[in-house]
Parts: C-alpha cells; sequence; structure tokens
C-alpha cells in the first residue's frame, strides 16, 4: 500500500526502510499465545482500576483516610503515566521492545508489592507513582511486540485476542474487588497483580525473539519536558474535574496551560530532529483516521463505563450487586463478539465496518439516553448487549486499521502516541460525565442525581461519537487491505 510521502532523509523521518539486523518471526503455536501475553499489562491496568474503584471505602478506613482523598491513588497513577509516557518510543529503540516490556512488569509488579506495604495515604500515592510509571511503559510497547512478531495476514485475528484480557479485567474486577474486600484483606487488591506480571515476563522471555536496540538517537530534553509538561497539565485537570478533587477555574486553568504546552511542544518539534513524539505519523491517512476519528470514539469509551453505573444505581435505585450484573452483560456483548470479528473484517473490510459499528453505537448512546427506571430487562439486556457488540467491534476494527500504512522503523513511535491519546480521551470522557451530570442536576435545582440527570450526557457521547465519521468515511474502501483476513476467514 502507498504512503504519503514524507519530506526528510531523517531515518525516523522517512518511509525508507532502515536496516536493521534480520528477526526471526515466532512460530504458529507462539503467535497463538503472544496476543494474550502482551495484552497482560492492559488486563493488570483495567483490573487495577475497578478493584480499587470497589474497594476504595475500605481502603479508606484501613489507612484511617478520606474516601475523597484516596481519590489522589487513583490520580497520581494517571499523571505518572503521563509523565513517563513520551519515553516510551525513546526507550523501546534504545533498549529493545521485549526488555522494556520485561522491565515494565517487574516495575509494576514492584509498585505492587509497595502499595500492599503501605501504612499511610501518602506511602500508597507513591506507590502508584511507580506502578505508573511501569504502566507507562508497558502499554505501547506491547501493542509494538504484537505488531513485530504477528504477520499482516494474522494481525486481525491477534489484535481480537489482545483485546479480550482488557475487557475480562474490567469485567471480574468489580467482583474480584468485593471479594478481596469481604473474605480477604485490602492488600491483596495489589498483591494479586504480582504473580500475573511476573508470568507474563517469564512467557515473554520464552515466547519472544530478543529483538535488537533500534536507533540510538539521543533523547530530547526539550521536546520530553515540553510533552511531559503538557500532558501532567492536562491530565491533572482532566481528571481533577471529573473525580472533583479541584475547583472549576483550577481544572480549566490546568487544561488552557496543557493545550499551550502542546502547542509549543508542536513548535519546537519542527526544529529537531528527534521529537518524542512524532506526529508527523498522522500524515498517514488510516493512522490518522484511528487517532484523530478515534479520539472522539474513546470519549466515549471513558464516559459510558462511569455512567452506566451510576445511571443503575442512583437513577434506577438498583443494587451494586444488580447493577454490576447490567455491567457484566454490557462487556459481556463485547465478548460474543470475537468468533464473528475477523470474519465481519474479511467479508466487509475495514472501512465499512468503521462505519457500520459507529452508527450504531451513536444509536445506542442516543436509546441510553431515553432510559427511565421501570424499563423491562427484556429490552434493556438486549440493549447493553447490542452497545457492548458495537464498542468492541468499532475499537478493534479502528485499532487494527490504525498501524496498516506506518513503516515498521516508526511503530514504537506510533505506539506511543496512539496510548497518549487513548489516556486524555479517557480522562476527557469522564470530566465531561461530570460536567454534564453536575449541570442537569443544577438545572433541576436539586441536590442529588436522578435518571432524568443522565440524557444530556449520553446525547452528548452520541454525538461526539458520530464526529468520527468525518475521518472515516473519507478513508478509501480498500483500506488497510494488507492486514485484511484472506478468503478463507470470511464466513459463508
Amino acid at each position: 500500500m502507498a504512503h504519503p510521502p514524507v519530506n526528510s532523509t531523517h531515518p525516523l523521518l522517512s518511509d525508507a526502510p532502515v536496516t536493521t539486523p534480520a528477526q526471526a518471526l515466532p512460530g504458529p503455536s507462539a503467535r497463538r499465545l503472544i496476543p494474550l501475553v502482551v495484552a497482560a499489562p492492559l488486563f493488570l491496568q483495567n483490573l487495577t482500576a475497578s478493584v480499587l474503584a470497589t474497594a476504595l471505602p475500605s481502603i479508606a478506613q484501613a489507612l484511617q483516610s478520606d474516601v475523597l482523598h484516596l481519590n489522589l491513588a487513583i490520580t497520581l497513577y494517571l499523571l505518572s503515566v503521563a509523565v513517563a509516557l513520551p519515553l516510551a518510543a525513546w526507550m523501546a529503540e534504545r533498549v529493545g521492545a521485549r526488555r522494556l516490556f520485561c522491565t515494565a512488569l517487574v516495575i509494576f509488579a514492584m509498585g505492587s508489592v509497595l502499595a500492599a506495604l503501605s501504612q499511610t495515604l501518602w506511602h500508597l500515592a507513591a506507590s502508584r507513582v511507580l506502578q505508573g510509571i511501569g504502566g507507562a511503559m508497558m502499554l505501547p510497547v506491547g501493542r509494538l511486540i504484537l505488531l513485530r512478531s504477528i504477520p499482516p495476514e494474522e494481525i486481525v485475528k491477534a489484535t481480537i485476542w489482545y483485546t479480550v484480557p482488557p475487557v475480562v479485567g474490567s469485567t471480574l474486577g468489580p467482583l474480584i474487588g468485593g471479594a478481596i474486600v469481604t473474605w480477604l484483606s485490602w492488600q491483596w487488591l495489589f498483591l494479586i497483580n504480582v504473580p500475573i506480571a511476573l508470568l507474563a515476563c517469564v512467557m515473554a522471555l520464552r515466547l519472544l525473539e530478543k529483538d535488537a536496540p533500534g536507533h540510538r538517537q539521543p533523547l530530547d530534553l526539550g521536546s520530553y519536558g515540553l510533552m511531559a509538561l503538557a500532558l501532567l497539565a492536562m491530565m491533572s485537570g482532566l481528571s481533577g474535574s471529573g473525580k472533583g478533587l479541584l475547583a472549576p477555574a483550577v481544572a480549566v486553568t490546568l487544561v488552557v496551560a496543557g493545550v499551550g504546552l502542546s502547542l509549543l511542544y508542536l513548535r519546537h518539534a519542527r526544529r529537531v530532529a528527534h521529537p518524542v513524539m512524532d506526529f508527523s505519523l498522522l500524515r498517514f491517512g488510516t493512522f490518522k483516521a484511528s487517532i484523530l476519528g478515534g479520539f472522539g470514539v474513546r470519549v466515549g469509551q471513558g464516559a459510558a463505563p462511569f455512567m452506566l453505573p451510576l445511571l443503575f444505581q442512583l437513577g434506577f435505585g438498583l443494587s451494586p450487586v444488580s447493577a454490576g450484573s447490567l455491567i457484566f452483560i454490557w462487556a459481556l456483548g463485547s465478548l460474543l463478539t470475537r468468533p464473528v470479528l475477523n470474519g465481519a473484517i474479511a467479508r466487509y473490510g475495514f472501512r465499512t465496518m468503521l462505519i457500520g459499528t459507529t452508527a450504531v453505537t451513536s444509536l445506542v448512546y442516543l436509546a441510553f439516553a431515553l432510559l427511565r427506571p421501570g424499563i423491562p430487562y427484556g429490552l434493556l439486556v438486549p440493549l447493553l448487549l447490542l452497545s457492548g457488540a458495537s464498542r468492541g467491534m468499532l475499537m478493534v476494527s479502528m485499532n487494527t486499521m490504525g498501524y496498516a500504512d506506518i513503516p515498521k522503523p516508526r511503530m514504537s513511535y506510533a505506539t506511543a502516541l496512539s496510548t497518549m491519546s487513548q489516556q486524555v480521551s479517557n480522562a476527557l470522557g469522564v470530566a465531561l460525565a461530570v460536567l454534564l451530570l453536575n449541570m442537569a442536576m443544577q438545572w433541576r435545582g436539586a441536590t442529588q442525581l436522578s435518571a432524568a440527570d443522565f440524557w444530556p450526557g449520553f446525547l452528548a457521547l452520541a454525538l461526539i461519537n458520530t464526529l468520527a465519521l468525518v475521518y472515516f468515511i473519507p478513508l478509501p474502501a480498500n483500506a488497510a487491505d494488507d492486514l485484511r483476513p484472506g478468503e478463507d476467514a470470511r464466513p459463508p
């Protein structure tokens, strides 16, 4: 597939292949396991986030701290990810992706152990920072390993399996968290990460070929400092407003400062040879559609999991167990699409799948805006299954297509940029949900949420999600056909 021209002779800013030591692809049996192994970081991140959300009251009681103050442990994780993330691509090329992946898993496991040993809120917060540094390195490098280890004709199937562990982590997290704080101690919320991380590290060393370091370009401290500060400001403002930790004026100031620093970064990056985040990758059409079109999609990915549990509990008056069961059904819809998704992409192609699933997802958000107490489960359950299915198919199609045109020497920078976009858009989704819920509640002159307060949020998600079509519709009909499964994958 043709690549757009890039007017630079620098190896990282050129589409010309770079000579690197030859690397053999893993065997067929290894390639079946690699997607699950490199998805371990996403599983750990989603599991930890969901179990913490369930167990915050128990941890607060044990540490003799206020529950709202414990949000610091969640927020600092996001902020440490923001600071360390710009280094991920540079370090992957510097030391090799496999080595960095295993190192990051060990760092995350060490942070988990220290979190379990915490005696105060500040000890826990510091441990979460260490976890965040490990998480920042794990997430983009895991996808980079997947893209480098799997041949193009198998990448759709591999990506499908790559997305299963994080969905399972989000689904089982509340159940596991509730069971641990009920029958064990809160420390096990973090200790369960250790064997999973170490097992993933051992499996990665066994399954993955040792990759040689890539381009040993120097670290441009100016671009790193600007990008780290920009992410730190934006994530602080969005996360702080989303969790009610910051006054609106402070949150807005931080977000504006983050945008301003981002513009300074773009100006600086044009003048240096080795920026830590390579925005010139947006010249590739499929990647641009995945990042810019996907930004609105991922806002919904951040907001909907936050809003639905609140709607079911505060709006419908359901118990936490009943609400959790409905969220489980929602996640189940995503998992149920995995057996047929490979064949669907083979038959219809990426562009058609993106347009269709985006439209269905937007319509489901509109349906959520109409939900009211007393809706029959016979209507609610199929709607949740449809929502999970459309969201799952949309995310897999979008994430797979995005890397179709990226030259291999620039894959590490593409995965880092994609991960950064995901972190910011998810945080924006939560902040937007909180803002619209509060505005709706204040409009009614109420002090507590009811089902009538949720429709503006879901309406906004439908509109924002639909904006992705601006980037998906112009894609050529054969977009990412190099990654499209063969005829044998198509359903009869």
